[in-house]
């Protein structure tokens, strides 16, 4: 693609201006451009600059951190173009306003300093909302996983979406597709949960509703970092192809085909020897080449110089910036290092090919043609700014709806919750009266907020205590401890106030923080599961005083609870709710709102014997030969609510649904008697079961199938998830849930590194949780082995019907 004539001459030629012309594919504008660039306009295209918006209005300004040598003043980064913008908003407390003026007044001094007057492409983080001052910061991505609820996220990202576009930002760094393996893993918080196919249906949903804005979606952190060594951020990732393959890059998968991602953000990790930001056939042989993911690939943030100096497989700069590019990575963020000069001097030296450059740069400008960057009518600032509001009713209200939804119910011994309006109720613990505990490490209050200890937040977030007691005036509050420390002087307090309360509510859990400033989020691993600081301690203390307890778990990550988990009366659990969490969990509490949410997570028993998740074949489960007993306290998917549901006429026929037939049959697989129902290794199989609330209120109830299959070429997980859905039900009403399932489904990489569809018997599995099936119904793959790819059906259709009631059959 690189002309042998000199740029001037190229630059009068008659197809000089072709670029230019809207009616072309934005792949005919850039391949017309290309040629007509220099070697340095193309680098500038490849690179970002860390910048924070100006107060003012005025501009932007470098911002200078140790990680980078020489970050250079702001005429000369510009120079010849620049590709990314960083984080405007999210490096500094601005007004919205003035900051979308300030963007829009760097952007006009960027178009104008080069030939081409090619704007930068602007991102943000937005995992829990537009990580901005004053923006509405949403639940953490646990409490999506929790909510079981993949449109609701969509609506949320939405919103996020348009917020980012209204303030002139064109990328989003969301959402994180890592599916937990080791819950001491620090950025737990950040990931949906534990499964790839709840990861996958959710974070492909966030993906559409930010990218129906208008938003580029970026998948991240591709692909393994969650399954570092030990649970530690960065550590290596021992982990064979075939995990690989099965857990974790089916999510990045979802998101790509039913999302519609155009970025992706490669992972800090490296597997088995070869980092992620190095690893070609991981970025370009799987993701571009057997996936056809045709957008841009983007490096966390420093990760190409990480390649020298935490990795050591490059000897300089500019032989990181050669790895990187060649293994598919197109943009350096968050500022200009490897892929400035050092690969400029690498590329005319002829250590680097500019064919890669060219590749890389084609790509961005392919997707900044497609933002309309480069068309004429595009203007640096939205027309509505002075409109500009980023924390407004309809989204607090999403938020809120959210939170409700992802509240957990893990405990109710006798019936103590919801809680009666004349118990005195003592609320203690170091997270009652936190407003922060309700959010994770990527908000803005807590990923930027610490640095600028005199700013006001910007947004009202009521802590636990102040939402409780709007809703149950007789309430008494004591701390007893802090988050973390060993100073256990205020439990004596604390035990007083239970003692003389009707219920104690206590409260504990995890400050979300970064690199050591918390005890969850990036760069805050945990050695064990045990609560941090003296919570343990406090705990006990109260649960010692026979006072009925409400334990309210209150983070990042599942712990181990200890002897609450028998001794509690009730235990509820949130994940970093968001801003609005406090009044979520006052209502689940008071029975103002039903509680409906799922362990996106299991809740261990135990702080040892780790890492292992419900993903796990037989011998990662309890076993005669190990002394180790890994079964958790609460299983992924378990949840309860205030209400009952029953469940009738589970059915399995293959082919899919007939709408006019009836459900029953013997489990209605349609065989023989005693046998199982035929399914064809290139089928579908109709499941469906029908739910109806048999309590005095309404509620929600989470139906999930399950997949087990006992005899296969390689070992399995001895069920893992293949479809679900939420079903919200007034008192005495029913629905009809059905599942059409693809065989596709059921497939894994076999024994010769192929994903296959084998033949055999497996069961399908209806459940309240991983652990608790309410009905298996036997079925047989038939057919000869097959073969699948990426193009392979990924997920199962899900419909839910009103239906007529059923004769009552009370669920124990």
């Amino acid at each position: 693609m690189t002309s042998q004539l000199p740029v001037d001459d190229r630059l009068a030629s008659p197809d000089a201006d072709r670029w230019r012309d809207p009616g072309l594919r934005p792949a005919e504008r850039a391949d017309a451009l290309i040629p007509l660039m220099s070697l340095e306009e193309k680098a500038a295209q490849l690179v970002g600059l860390w910048v924070g918006a100006d107060a003012s209005g005025e501009g932007v300004a470098p911002h200078q951190t140790e990680l980078v040598e020489h970050i250079p003043p702001w005429p000369e980064a510009i120079r010849y173009g620049l590709g990314q913008l960083t984080r405007p908003f999210g490096t500094a407390p601005v007004d919205p306003v003035l900051g979308a003026r300030s963007l829009a007044a760097s952007q006009a001094q960027i178009v104008a300093a080069s030939r081409f007057g090619i704007p930068a492409q602007v991102h943000e983080e937005c995992l829990t909302g537009f990580a901005a001052w004053r923006a509405t910061v949403y639940p953490a991505p646990l409490s999506w996983g929790a909510a079981f609820d993949p449109e609701l996220v969509a609506e949320m990202a939405g919103r996020i979406g348009r917020s980012l576009r209204a303030a002139g930002v064109h990328q989003g760094l969301a959402p994180v597709l890592d599916v937990t393996r080791d819950y001491r893993w620090g950025r737990t918080e950040e990931t949906i949960g534990e499964d790839p196919y709840l990861v996958g249906t959710t974070g492909a949903a966030y993906v559409r509703g930010l990218e129906r804005a208008g938003v580029v979606a970026t998948l991240k952190h591709f692909a393994g970092y969650s399954a570092s060594r030990g649970g530690r951020n960065l550590a290596p990732v021992p982990m064979g192809r075939r995990e690989l393959a099965d857990v974790i890059l089916p999510p990045f998968e979802m998101a790509l085909r039913l999302g519609g991602a155009r970025s992706v953000m490669h992972s800090y990790a490296e597997i088995d020897g070869v980092p992620v930001a190095a690893d070609e056939e991981l970025l370009t042989r799987v993701l571009r080449e057997q996936w056809g993911f045709t957008g841009i690939l983007v490096a966390d943030y420093f990760a190409v110089r990480f390649l020298q100096t935490l990795h050591g497989v490059a000897a300089d700069a500019g032989e990181a910036a050669r790895l990187a590019l060649r293994a598919g990575i197109d943009v350096e963020l968050p500022t200009v290092d490897a892929y400035g000069p050092p690969l400029v001097a690498a590329v005319r030296s002829g250590a680097v090919d500019e064919a890669l450059v060219d590749r890389a740069v084609r790509r961005v400008l392919i997707q900044k043609i497609e933002l309309g960057l480069l068309d004429d009518g595009w203007q640096e600032l939205p027309a509505d700014v002075e409109e500009l509001r980023l924390d407004d009713d309809a989204s607090r209200e999403v938020a809120l709806r959210l939170a409700r939804h992802s509240v957990v119910l893990l405990r109710n011994r006798d019936g103590l919750l919801p809680l009666a309006a004349d118990q005195r109720v003592a609320l203690v613990g170091p997270l009652a009266d936190d407003p922060m505990a309700m959010l994770g490490c990527y908000s803005f209050p807590l990923h930027v907020g610490p640095q600028y200890p005199k700013h006001e937040t910007g947004v009202e977030i009521p802590s636990l205590r102040e939402a409780l007691h709007r809703l149950h005036p007789r309430l008494t509050h004591v701390p007893g401890a802090t988050i973390t420390g060993d100073d256990s002087a205020g439990i004596a307090a604390a035990v007083a106030a239970a003692s003389d309360a009707d219920v104690c509510v206590l409260a504990v859990g995890d400050r979300a923080g970064l690199f050591g400033r918390g005890t969850s989020g990036e760069g805050c691993d945990a050695v064990d599961l045990r609560l941090p600081g003296v919570q343990a301690e406090l705990v006990r203390a109260v649960l010692a005083t026979g006072t009925p307890v409400v334990l309210v778990v209150l983070s990042g990550r599942p712990y181990a609870l200890g002897a609450a988990v028998d001794d509690a009366a009730a235990i509820v659990q949130a994940f970093f709710p968001g801003q609005l969490g406090g009044q979520a969990l006052a209502e689940v509490l008071t029975g103002e709102v039903n509680p409906s949410g799922r362990l996106p997570v299991s809740v261990p028993r135990h702080t040892g014997g780790l890492p292992g998740t419900y993903l796990s074949p037989a011998l990662g489960r309890r076993t005669q030969v190990s002394s180790v007993d890994p079964t958790p306290a609460y299983p992924f998917g378990h949840g309860l609510s205030y209400t009952t549901f029953d469940w009738t006429d589970a059915t399995a026929t293959a082919g899919p649904a007939d709408p006019t037939a009836e459900p029953g049959g013997a489990n209605g697989a349609g065989g023989a008697a005693g046998e199982p129902a035929g399914w064809a290794v290139d089928g579908e199989v109709t499941v469906g079961v029908t739910v109806r609330n048999t309590g005095s209120r309404a509620g929600a109830d989470v139906v999930q199938l399950y997949l087990h299959d006992p005899v296969a070429q390689t070992t399995r997980p001895v069920v893992r998830l293949v479809g679900y859905a939420r079903v919200p039900l007034e008192a005495g009403a029913a629905a009809r849930v059905t599942f059409v399932v693809p065989a596709d489904v059921t497939s894994f990489t076999g024994l010769h590194g192929r994903r296959i569809v084998e033949p055999g018997e497996v069961q399908l599995r209806l459940g309240r949780s991983s652990d608790e099936i309410a009905t298996t119904l036997p079925l047989r793959l038939v057919g000869d082995e097959r073969e699948v790819g990426h193009h392979r059906q990924l997920v199962s259709r899900v419909r839910v019907e009103p239906a007529a009631v059923p004769a009552p059959r009370s669920r124990q």
